[in-house]
């Protein structure tokens, strides 16, 4: 039984979220996410919140496999308590808990048992705004905005034209829910259910959900295959 017991592991996602996108702004940072969960390919759950604060600068969000999502929560939940154990006035900011998941991801990944999501870790600590996304494979980086899943194609070419560091609140709301529009339309996975947060030097916010207003009659829609060669 023991040998059974070492083999468990997410040998493949079961139930899934998908895209992830986030921004620095004016004040600090806004995530968004859908709260869609599917299983395989059919949208099981439309009620999974995928965006957490993490003590008391920090925001996460995940893309991919739920139930390692909360397994990274119940990580950090350990990673806080010990911080504050601490009691000595000072508590992790987003670049510290960032850093410990990129060496979380990658410590899984080369066990061969990754703990299949994508992150989005977001903050501000003493002013400073940060930003930054790891992989199942522990690919990392920092930027002014960032995505994950189909937002990594859809959504970042949107916020590489239209982001600027000043945005406002609401005119970060607004590049937001475009992102989110678009790929509501070109998601198969997504799900009009949107949920926004955001944190600031006064600690985060996390928005209860909406749907956003579409409009299905584009002609492309209505008729994709029109024009196209080999189709019926």
């Amino acid at each position: 039984m023991e040998g059974v017991a070492e083999s468990q592991r997410t040998l493949y996602p079961y139930v899934t979220g998908s895209s992830v996108v986030a921004i620095k702004y004016k004040d600090g940072i806004l995530m968004a996410a859908d709260m869609g969960g599917s299983y395989g390919s059919t949208l099981r759950y439309k009620s999974v919140e995928r965006i957490k604060p993490i003590g008391k600068h920090s925001l996460l969000g995940a893309s991919g496999e739920i139930s390692d999502f909360q397994e990274i929560l119940r990580y950090l939940d350990e990673l806080i308590l010990y911080d504050n154990m601490w009691d000595d006035g000072n508590s992790l900011g987003p670049k510290e808990v960032h850093n410990y998941l990129t060496r979380v991801m990658y410590n899984r990944r080369n066990k061969f048992n990754p703990l299949w999501n994508a992150l989005v870790l977001g903050g501000v600590k003493n002013g400073q705004k940060y930003l930054g996304m790891v992989n199942m494979i522990g690919i990392n980086f920092e930027d002014n905005h960032v995505a994950t899943g189909l937002g990594n194609h859809l959504a970042r070419p949107i916020l590489r034209d239209e982001w600027h560091e000043n945005l406002t609140f609401e005119d970060g709301v607004k590049l937001l829910e475009k992102c989110m529009r678009v790929l509501l339309y070109r998601d198969r996975s997504a799900v009009n259910k949107i949920q926004i947060s955001k944190i600031t030097d006064e600690g985060a916010t996390v928005y209860s959900p909406f749907s956003l207003k579409t409009y299905w009659e584009f002609s492309a829609f209505k008729n994709p295959t029109v024009g196209a060669e080999g189709s019926w």
